[in-house]
Order: C-alpha cells, then sequence, then structure tokens
C-alpha cells in the first residue's frame, strides 16, 4: 500500500494514477493536529489495515495530478541519517566505521516543494539521494534478527547538506538541519510491498540529467545492521526515519532553478526545486569527476557570488 498526504493534510491511499482519501476511516484515532495522524496509524497499523484498505478500495479517486502531495511523515520525532554507509561501488578498501548523525525535523518538506539555499558561507549545497525506513513499532536493543520487523515501510529522502560551514569541526548542526534540508516523499510503500530492500536502485537526476545512480545492495552496514546499531543508542519510535545513507561519488553543486528527481525502485519519485536567492555558481561536476581531474578538496569550488573566495 502507498499512504500518502495531500492538499490540507488529507491522508490518502495513491492507486496507480489516482489518490483515494481515507481520512474518515481513521479519524478516531488520538491526534492533535491531522499532520499527527499518521503517526497513530502507524503505530496502531495491524488495528486499522483492513480499515484503510477498505476505504481504498470503496472510495471515490482523484487523479493525483490535480492534488498537492505532501510529506507523507510530516512530523517524525526522529530523523537518523547513516553517515558513509556505501562503499562507493566497491572502491573502498575495507568497510567504514558504522556513524550516523540527527538531522531536525522542521527541515521536513514534500514532493513539489522548494529546498531554501541559506545566506551562509558553505562552499558548496549538496544533496544526497537516499532509501529512508519509516519506522513502524517501538525499536529498543533490537537484534539484527528482529530488526526487519520494526519496519514500517519505506520513502525516497534526501539529506541537504551546506558543506564546510566555519568554525572547523563545529559543522554537522548547521550543515545538515537548516530549514527543508530533508525532502521525503512522494509516499509511505508500506513494508510488504517490498520484498528485498537491499537490493534497490536508486538514481537522482539535476535538470534531467542523472547524476547519481547507485543500488542499495552497496551498503557498508546493511539495514538490520543500522537498526540494531541505532536502536541501541536511543529508542526509535513509529514514524521516526532512518535515512539509508548514499553513494558520496555522484554528489555535486545544488543551485538556484534545479530540479531534482529522486526515484527508488519500488517506492516512487520525490520531484523538488532548489532557490537560491544570492544565485551561487559552482560547477556542475560530481565528486568523483572532480577527483579524476586532479582537483583539489572533496569537490568543485564555488565560482560565481556572495562568499566565493
Amino acid at each position: 500500500m502507498k499512504l500518502c498526504y495531500f492538499n490540507e493534510w488529507r491522508l490518502g491511499v495513491i492507486k496507480g494514477d489516482s489518490v483515494v482519501d481515507v481520512t474518515d476511516a481513521v479519524k478516531d484515532i488520538p491526534h492533535l493536529d491531522s499532520r499527527d495522524l499518521i503517526l497513530g496509524l502507524i503505530a496502531k497499523w495491524d488495528s486499522y489495515k483492513a480499515k484503510v484498505e477498505k476505504a481504498a478500495n470503496e472510495g471515490k479517486g482523484q487523479p493525483l495530478k490535480d492534488v498537492r502531495l505532501r510529506p507523507p511523515v510530516p512530523k517524525p520525532g526522529n530523523i537518523v541519517c547513516m553517515a558513509v554507509n556505501y562503499m562507493e561501488d566497491g572502491t573502498l578498501p575495507e568497510k567504514p566505521q558504522i556513524n550516523a548523525f540527527h538531522k531536525a525535523a522542521t527541515a521536513v518538506i514534500g514532493d513539489g516543494d522548494t529546498m531554501v539555499l541559506p545566506d551562509a558561507p558553505a562552499s558548496i549545497f549538496e544533496g544526497e539521494a537516499e532509501l529512508a525506513l519509516v519506522i513502524g513499532k517501538p525499536a529498543t536493543r533490537v537484534s539484527q534478527a528482529d530488526a526487519m520487523k520494526h519496519i514500517f515501510g519505506y520513502t525516497c529522502f534526501i539529506d541537504g547538506s551546506a558543506r564546510g560551514l566555519p568554525p572547523p569541526g563545529n559543522v554537522f548542526f548547521q550543515m545538515k538541519s537548516r530549514d527543508t534540508f530533508a525532502p521525503i516523499g512522494p509516499c509511505i510503500v508500506t513494508a510488504d510491498e517490498i520484498a528485498d530492500p537491499q537490493n534497490l536502485a536508486i538514481e537522482l537526476k539535476n535538470n534531467g540529467e542523472t547524476m547519481q545512480k547507485f543500488n542499495t545492495n552497496d551498503m557498508a552496514h546493511q539495514i538490520p545492521r543500522c537498526i540494531e546499531w541505532v536502536s541501541s543508542i536511543h529508542t526509535l519510535l513509529p514514524g521516526d526515519i532512518l535515512a539509508t545513507g548514499t553513494n558520496h561519488r555522484g554528489l555535486h553543486s545544488f543551485m538556484d532553478g534545479d530540479k531534482i528527481e529522486l526515484t527508488v525502485e519500488k517506492v516512487g519519485t520525490l520531484r523538488f526545486n532548489v532557490k537560491d536567492d544570492l544565485k551561487r555558481t559552482w560547477a556542475r561536476t560530481t565528486r568523483l569527476q572532480h577527483k579524476e581531474k586532479g582537483g583539489e578538496g572533496a569537490h568543485t569550488p564555488q565560482l560565481t557570488g556572495k562568499h566565493a573566495k
């Protein structure tokens, strides 16, 4: 099943090219705001799944092209992002140590929304294509053997980054948690729809050009290990998002006017725009291309605009 929010935060099920409103079937779940409803539904899924399916089958659909999709989890309690979690197409000599960081939940935007680049002296702005897990039930110190039982579903995720901000060593909070730096969507695909999340193609296009293309089978630490490790540090709750990392070789500059499309096999395509009021520019060069050309540093330098050196 594909669950989404649309228009004025109505809960829907996507069926082909249409969406069916199922809000009334679950409105008795306690919630303060319609944007919280998905968290309660995830937590009570076993009791409400049949009701949602019945409403989706009997309801009248609206064309997807006529609605505004919203983030499928607008207010996650936690967003945890795995760091350096790919073998970079098998080019890394050894598996990196497992690591992660938090991203602010207020950074979430959805399909069709806009990532806004801030007036900050970043050396580059990037967006990392990722498969994200949506947690289905509380996970505290779970084993790898039980980890997959805690996944409610999957969604597309972009980890926006403002790289190189001063002072050195004081970076992750101000680099990762900027407003609009966590696009997710277009929907949640429930876990029963994806037999093997460890073998999904991921492709990111910028203005129609493929920039990132890799497979989740290249993860250094696979999904059960990620859940095991993160849940050993803090409890994961229903609706929490665990982003599983990216292949860095295709990372490149995000600039004003960019139109981004992230497609995860069996999940869908997330589309959003990029806006920079300062109109700063960088070469459209991936990290791999920059390295192959003998460039200094991890990425291409800023060419024009405020903060250029």
